[in-house]
């Protein structure tokens, strides 16, 4: 079956990581994927890797914190497969700050790639998708949007904020058809994560620690966000929106004493 046959999705931060399974899946599913990433040579790669799908498939290198790069970068997606109305809004970075030494430069960097981003895309395909009367968008929040720790600073309120713009837009989107929904990863083995375990003292011993705390005794790996996000924006949720759904094997529900 091709739940998402003939719909056309745009993904950011989708050449790599959780984004790279999510547009996996979308193509799996029958969708049209416009791939968004300012990594171009990761771009390269997951050109590469789906060159069986070219028909599907448009990377784009864009810094969604640039109004103009998305603007053309939305429009080309357009031009290729017809306006898109599924939105997955992947792309985001860590930060690891001192709130007493970060500086307002390096604050409004964290906030445009995890907040300001999806919204400057989300305000592209709305006007469409609120014409057509149907649309999707899934916003990659976190679990530190809920449950934080020190050192992350200021990462949970980015996070924080993208779950309170899913709950916004989804009120506002609503009377249209569109449905807005987020999904909060955890532990997610991904390279950034395989990197931290690489970069300790003892990395088997770092791993089985985080490892130990989680009630699956497992982490979560890429396609497993994927797949409640290809979930969220297809014909089963359709009474879903609004929601932030945890994806991290439990942890969020484990009390820490």
């Amino acid at each position: 079956m091709n739940p998402l046959q003939d719909r056309t999705a745009v993904v950011t931060g989708g050449a790599q990581g959780i984004g790279e399974a999510v547009v996996d899946v979308l193509l799996a599913a029958g969708a049209a994927v416009a791939v968004l990433d300012r990594d171009e040579t990761a771009l390269d790669r997951a050109t590469a890797r789906h060159a069986a799908h070219t028909d599907r498939m448009l990377p784009l290198a864009v810094d969604i914190t640039d109004e103009a790069g998305v603007v053309a970068a939305t429009a080309a997606v357009a031009e290729r497969f017809g306006p898109p109305t599924l939105l997955v809004n992947n792309a985001g970075i860590n930060a690891y700050f001192d709130p007493a030494t970060m500086t307002t430069e390096e604050w409004d960097r964290v906030f445009a790639v995890d907040l300001k981003g999806a919204w400057l895309v989300a305000k592209q395909l709305i006007p469409a998708m609120r014409e057509r009367g149907t649309g999707a968008i899934v916003n990659v929040a976190s679990l530190h949007a809920r449950l934080t720790s020190a050192g992350y600073f200021p990462y949970a309120a980015a996070k924080s904020g993208l779950v309170g713009l899913t709950r916004s837009l989804a009120l506002e989107l609503a009377p249209h058809g569109v449905r807005v929904n987020a999904v909060s990863p955890g532990w997610t083995r991904t390279a950034l994560v395989r990197d931290y375990f690489a970069a300790q003292p003892d990395p088997a011993a770092a791993e089985g620690q985080v490892v130990d705390v989680h009630p699956m005794r497992r982490l979560c790996e890429p396609h497993d966000i994927a797949e409640v996000v290809a979930f969220l924006l297809g014909p089963g949720a359709r009474g879903i929106t609004g929601a932030d759904i945890p994806v991290d094997g439990g942890l969020g529900a484990r009390f820490a004493g």
